[in-house]
């Protein structure tokens, strides 16, 4: 199942500039997404991170693989139209910088879900390398 922009904004509430995926590659609701996020010169955290050298900052990242996530759990029926909060960032690795240009591909497979509390492997890659990684907790709300 591909989702675009407009799909995604259906079953997410963010939107710009904090609406970090651009379109979900493959989506098994409940267990897994692949999203992907083009990286812009334009994006407004390049003003202040880095005007000189502009990078990514690696928590936006974290958020957008994130994203990816509450796409997948959200995609469920039972939680069709509720939110999903960040509960925790554990084993977070920033493995290569993130600049305008790149293109991520941001994965997300749900490891598990016990009552509102669920935990993701998450994982960025730019050109089929890592580039971040985290185990991710979420609340569903």
């Amino acid at each position: 199942m591909v989702l675009d922009t407009k799909q995604i904004m259906d079953i997410l509430p963010h939107r710009s500039p904090f609406l970090l995926v651009d379109r979900i590659d493959e989506l098994e609701p409940g267990k897994r997404a692949v999203g992907r996020k083009a990286v812009t010169y334009n994006e407004p955290y390049f003003a202040g991170h880095f005007p000189q050298e502009p990078v990514m900052p690696g928590v936006l990242i974290c958020e957008a693989l994130a994203q990816v996530g509450a796409v997948a759990i959200l995609s469920q029926e039972e939680y069709k139209g509720r939110l999903v909060l960040f509960g925790g960032i554990n084993k977070a690795r920033f493995r290569r910088k993130v600049v305008p240009g790149d293109v991520l591909r941001l994965e997300m497979e749900v490891i598990k879900v016990k009552g509102p509390v669920g935990v993701g492997k998450a994982t960025a890659y730019v050109d089929d390398k890592i580039c971040t990684d985290a185990e991710l907790t979420f609340v569903i709300q």
